[in-house]
């Protein structure tokens, strides 16, 4: 593979400003090679009235929850889980979670999400998919105890750990891994102490819902006498290069302990809203240091995997619930969407410079929504839609040119997620 040239758009800068550029990849190392003026590539992507800028991070999905989308709306999370989500799981087959993930997979590239992070089942099957469409991802096994007696609970930890060890570094280099036991109240603190030891043995994060509602952090301050942070690092959790999702319910102390121990934050704006969870102190953990970076959730509490969607909704919210205005600013939530992201999840991507992964994608701007163009990351922020997207790269490789998606056929794609997701309710009663 030789080199693509990017040419003839404006280019996004990690600084948040933008030059007129092009940018040159190397496709076989898979990085960038030079953004400037006049260079030269083998292969050309024409960025002609668009916005070159790096691939979205989706930093935290079920990605074969596409199949139930629209299933289950307008309940808490507790309810929503026990009452909809997890009988209809109790039913998946392989055959499920691989035409899910494939769906939502191509609904990510659609969009310009170049790198997921998804906790899920059946973990062979999401990075068959990854292998063949050219993502990014980091993927794990989701481990729940609850509602198991305590050989399956431990053997549902021990196939996280094992699911980590064998995929990482699958789909040559693209996909890392981590232990993925499912939240701080649905796995007993032994396999949360487990889980820890064995990730630090085997060299990867831990990744886990945490402080998502109320009733999450209300039972472990009563039972434990501390903020569920402070016990969950006192079982080995928040270590560096550990993140967990949501933290909606997050005191001064946590982010401090955040901060103090490098433990990533992804921030789910939509699914906080919709399952009423709260407002995440999003402006707080930034202005702490924290790493924060952005998730879609699954599309059965969102109910789509566009990060732009997911992009604007930060902003938005992050505005509620700082009481200002001025919080979660346009650039913050654009770096969070990729930068962040991709620092949270620990790849070397999130920002066009020579030397970081190829992972790009080509916004075009020749739409109403988006003229006039005064400034090209408010658009981003608050005006850009995953439709808007006009090319996808990852790792070097063009994914979708001029709207085409060309790793996989998007017809024949969503025909059999339509299909296996009729058979699975029905098979779910």
């Amino acid at each position: 593979m030789g080199t693509l040239l990017i040419r003839d758009g404006r280019v996004l800068r990690p600084d948040m400003t933008v030059v007129d550029a092009d940018v040159l990849v190397d496709g076989s190392a898979g990085e960038i090679v030079e953004v400037g003026p006049d260079l030269s590539g083998e292969e050309t992507l024409d960025a002609d009235g668009g916005l070159v800028i790096p691939g979205l991070v989706n930093a935290h999905t079920h990605v074969a929850m596409t199949l139930l989308r629209g299933h289950a709306d307008d309940k808490p999370l507790d309810r929503w889980l026990r009452e909809d989500v997890w009988p209809v799981e109790a039913a998946l087959e392989p055959a499920d979670i691989e035409a899910g993930a494939e769906l939502g997979v191509l609904e990510m590239i659609r969009s310009g999400t170049t790198t997921f992070a998804d906790m899920y089942f059946e973990i062979d099957r999401t990075a068959a998919v990854v292998e063949r469409a050219g993502l990014r991802a980091v993927l794990g096994h989701g481990a729940i105890s609850a509602g198991k007696d305590d050989d399956a609970a431990r053997a549902d930890i021990e196939e996280s750990i094992e699911t980590a060890r064998t995929f990482d570094g699958a789909a040559d280099g693209r996909i890392s891994t981590a232990v993925m036991p499912h939240s701080l109240t649905t796995v007993t603190p032994d396999l949360l102490s487990f889980a820890a030891e064995e990730a630090a043995e085997a060299g990867v994060p831990v990744h886990y819902h945490a402080n998502e509602t109320a009733a999450e952090v209300d039972p472990i301050v009563e039972e434990r006498g501390r903020r569920p942070l402070e016990w969950a690092r006192d079982l080995g959790l928040c270590r560096e290069a550990d993140f967990l999702a949501h933290g909606v319910h997050l005191d001064g102390d946590e982010i401090d302990l955040l901060a103090e121990t490098g433990t990533g934050v992804v921030h789910c704006p939509a699914s906080n809203m919709k399952l009423a969870s709260g407002m995440a102190p999003v402006q707080r953990l930034l202005d702490a240091g924290v790493a924060v970076g952005l998730g879609t959730d699954g599309a059965a509490s969102n109910n789509d995997l566009d990060l732009f969607d997911e992009l604007r909704d930060a902003a938005m919210l992050g505005k509620l619930a700082a009481d200002d205005a001025s919080a979660v600013a346009a650039p913050d939530a654009v770096r969070m969407a990729t930068a962040g992201g991709a620092a949270v999840l620990g790849i070397d991507a999130g920002r066009i410079e020579p030397g970081a992964a190829a992972d790009l994608a080509v916004v075009d701007l020749d739409a109403p929504h988006l003229t006039p163009d005064h400034d090209l990351v408010s658009h981003l922020a608050y005006a850009v839609r995953g439709s808007d997207v006009r090319h996808t790269v990852c790792d070097g490789t063009v994914l979708m040119r001029d709207r085409e998606v060309l790793p996989l056929d998007e017809r024949a794609v969503m025909a059999r997620a339509e299909r296996r997701a009729r058979d699975l309710l029905a098979r779910a009663g």
